[in-house]
């Protein structure tokens, strides 16, 4: 071999050897809100995508300030996702802001979001005409019991107006990940994104995605199950307002001392009716969450002997642990409220028969998608 060309062969011998590294630093740049859509985007980006997420585990999206750092970011990426339904309030000014001018994926495109209740400040109707609620509709009821009870509190609406400015939520729940079936049509419009932003890889993409929502459906049918035994007359108090989705889908009264967004704090008036509330509505646990003021939570254990039968996660990953996946998350959501709900106790022999429907209403609520 002359010199010119083991030359040569060495050259090309050395540009084969440095390929994966180009490779990898050709991977797809997604910058995602929050953590649960980081997790997501993962699991269908693979190897093809290096993902960041501005506001990280445990963190609170609800009161999130973005640095000049996001902006810089959010510039030198390939694409953007966010949850969309005003959950991040600050989310599009960000991206003008940022002059982005990549693919951005609205995780909620597509999914008919459930109303708030409680945004229909003069048309609630009363709380203590249980029986006119359709027995199904726990999520509803739930938004309805709490905010009937402070709905005349001057302070608290007060309170609302000041502190809801920058993030408020609008008249839709925007926690739709908690319910896995909704949670396909995020992983679909993650799946698009990274098609738009790199149609090299969309075989590899497409194929993630296809594990990824049957991994979903495993674990939704498992919560099904499991959850169906708690009874249809349990409720629990969490945080803040977040498991609108996971009630609907799931069957479990969720009650919360404030509303959708963790700003507001409850006035000492709107504490007390909830006291009542707890009693009322057969409340049976109290529950942490990562990324809520726990003080409250333990107030109300302090004040009605109620235990905090553990931590749920809503709206950010653990930093570690069982619940540091979107679908480990769900997982460790519906273990804790079966252990706390469907325990040796828990099934108050009045309420057989509201047992026996909770039974049969997972079963419809099974195929109601």
């Amino acid at each position: 071999m002359s010199l010119i060309s083991s030359s040569r062969w060495l050259v090309g011998v050395s540009a084969m050897l440095a390929l994966p590294a180009a490779m990898a630093n050709e991977r797809v740049q997604v910058v995602t809100s929050f953590s649960i859509l980081a997790d997501m985007v993962e699991n269908v980006g693979g190897e093809h995508v290096d993902v960041s997420s501005l506001v990280g585990p445990n963190g609170d999206a609800h009161v999130y300030s973005p640095s000049p750092g996001d902006a810089r970011a959010l510039a030198g990426a390939d694409l953007v996702v966010f949850n969309g339904l005003l959950f991040e309030g600050w989310m599009e000014r960000l991206i003008d802001s940022s002059d982005y001018r990549g693919a951005l994926v609205t995780a909620t495109d597509g999914i008919a979001p459930r109303a708030f209740a409680a945004h229909d400040e003069h048309g609630h109707g009363d709380h203590d005409d249980h029986e006119a609620h359709d027995e199904h509709d726990h999520d509803a009821h739930a938004h309805e019991a709490h905010h009937d009870k402070h709905g005349d509190d001057a302070h608290h609406d007060e309170h609302a107006e000041d502190d809801h400015s920058e993030h408020a939520h609008g008249d839709d729940d925007p926690h739709a990940w908690q319910d896995l079936q909704q949670a396909r049509v995020y992983v679909t419009n993650i799946r698009d994104g990274l098609i738009e932003a790199d149609g090299a890889n969309a075989q590899s993409y497409q194929a993630n995605a296809e594990r990824y929502l049957a991994e979903l459906d495993s674990v939704d049918a498992e919560i099904r199950e499991l959850l169906s035994e708690i009874p249809a007359s349990a409720s629990v108090i969490t945080g803040h307002d977040s498991f609108g989705y996971f009630s609907s889908a799931y069957g479990v009264n969720f009650l919360s001392p404030v509303g959708l967004s963790t700003e507001a704090d409850p006035s000492g008036a709107s504490m007390a009716a909830l006291i009542d509330v707890i009693e009322q509505e057969n409340v049976q646990a109290l529950f942490h969450e990562n990324m809520t003021n726990q003080a409250i939570i333990t107030q109300l254990a302090e004040e009605t002997g109620l235990p905090i039968a553990g931590t749920l996660y809503a709206d950010a990953l653990a930093s570690e642990g069982d619940a540091n996946t979107y679908l480990g998350m769900m997982r460790h959501n519906a273990q804790v409220l079966h252990d706390a709900l469907a325990a040796p106790g828990h099934n108050d022999p009045g309420h057989d028969d509201d047992d026996h429907d909770h039974d049969h209403d997972h079963d419809d609520h099974g195929h109601d998608h």
